[in-house]
């Protein structure tokens, strides 16, 4: 059927057209074909020069910059400089072949993953995560909301909602976390705690490292690159977001506040967690707080 010929536009039947015709998936012909009958090769019109054309006009392009290594974009533009449009994918394509693409690092950024671990506890107040997202109100904008959260029972400690996303709101979090987890505020309270948070301006301020110091604390930035190190508070993030953020408009900065402070403790008390045995964050920690007591 293949080799017949059109009498309408005198070509041959196209095996898209055959298939349609009969009802058949092309891989299944693709397959039963004997070998041979479908040589490999880029299948569709050809292109106006050939590969060996178009690595000629690379090579000469290479030899004529002034600089090592170029990638295959720059390359790319070399070439249409010059009047020779080659499609990306191609050019991609045959500067892959040995000692033509420029050399690059494989993996992630930072080498082996700072993630291949685990950054769960198997205790509260081992490790604590914090970060920052934004909401906003009618009447003063977009404002930040931060909080901190205890990476063993995923109980969050404290949470403002400010106007000014700055050093000193970051600080809020910690606070009011440390009273309820320690019970008070001083100096090296909370000794033995690490703090996971990312390097955003408010973390690397000499206002909240003094301050996360002065309370004990261990500071712990996730690597560059690697969001999954702050897992638990970017997953608590969401929740916020989807549960709460959301789902209201808020007129004011005040109303924020407290549909957000309803929300988190709600979310303490009867949000249900997996890893925890489907138990909420109040339960977990009252559970550990008696196992170690």
């Amino acid at each position: 059927m293949r080799a017949a010929v059109s009498p309408a536009t005198g070509r041959h039947y196209p095996l898209t057209l055959i298939c349609q015709a009969y009802r058949l998936p092309r891989a299944t012909v693709y397959a039963a074909a004997p070998p041979g009958a479908c040589p490999p090769g880029k299948r569709g019109p050809r292109t106006q020069r050939a590969d060996a054309d178009v690595l000629a006009a690379i090579r000469a392009v290479l030899a004529a910059c002034p600089f090592h290594w170029e990638g295959y974009r720059k390359v790319r533009a070399r070439l249409a400089h010059q009047g020779i449009a080659v499609s990306g994918k191609r050019l991609l394509r045959l500067l892959r072949q040995p000692d033509r693409l420029a050399p690059r690092r494989l993996g992630p950024p930072n080498g082996n993953p700072a993630h291949d671990g685990t950054i769960l506890t198997d205790r509260p107040d081992v490790l604590w995560g914090t970060d920052a997202t934004r909401c906003y109100t009618a009447q003063a904008g977009w404002c930040w909301f931060f909080g901190a959260i205890d990476h063993g029972v995923a109980e969050v400690g404290g949470w403002p909602v400010a106007k000014i996303g700055d050093r000193w709101a970051a600080l809020e979090p910690l606070r009011p976390g440390v009273r309820h987890a320690f019970g008070g505020c001083g100096k090296a309270i909370a000794r033995g705690l690490r703090i996971r948070c990312d390097w955003g301006p408010q973390y690397i301020a000499d206002a909240w490292i003094g301050e996360v110091q002065w309370l004990g604390m261990t500071i712990s930035p996730s690597s560059v690159g690697e969001p999954e190190g702050n897992g638990v508070m970017d997953r608590f993030l969401r929740t916020l977001k989807e549960q709460c953020l959301y789902l209201h408009q808020f007129a004011s900065l005040a109303e924020a506040r407290e549909v957000i402070s309803t929300f988190i403790h709600r979310y303490n008390t009867e949000w249900l967690i997996a890893r925890l045995g489907y138990r909420t964050p109040a339960e977990a920690r009252a559970a550990a707080w008696a196992e170690a007591a």
